[in-house]
């Protein structure tokens, strides 16, 4: 299974109260590990792929288990897997660890939809998408 990884430093803005980095925050982790995968396609930078065809990519299903606390200063590698590709929506896997010690701090999955912005509703993935999102899923090992 292919994987594709990247590197986040915890920020002062990320923690809260009982510095650790607050639990929604992890949503963010996952998007924007999400955002650098497209990239990593051909299919960035950000999402500008899907805005200039007018395609959105809602949530519709999203889940974390968190498993150890991180803290300001620390550097999380964020890896990103395709579990599942169906023709309107892509399901995400997650995990979260940090990277100088390799403790696992959370994982998870989001599942997107791909869906006509202008009519807001749900469509086939376009077939680049589709076809370079299956290309990676294959890969042996990234």
């Amino acid at each position: 299974m292919a994987i594709f990884k990247t590197i986040y430093r915890v920020m002062w803005s990320d923690i809260d109260a009982a510095q650790v980095v607050n639990h929604s925050n992890y949503f963010r982790f996952f998007q924007r590990a999400e955002e650098e995968f497209y990239e990593y396609l051909g299919l960035g930078p950000g999402f500008d792929y899907f805005t200039e065809r007018g395609i959105w990519l809602p949530r519709i299903e999203v889940f974390c288990q968190y498993k150890a606390p991180s803290s300001f200063g620390d550097t999380l590698e964020v890896s990103l897997t395709i579990m599942e590709i169906k023709k309107k929506s892509v399901k995400y896997g997650f995990v979260v660890k940090k990277k100088d010690t390799g403790v696992l701090v959370a994982e998870g999955y989001v599942v997107a939809m791909a869906a006509d912005k202008r009519i807001e509703k749900a469509i086939n993935f376009p077939s680049e998408i589709a076809k370079k999102l299956k290309a990676f899923k294959k890969c042996a090992h990234m």
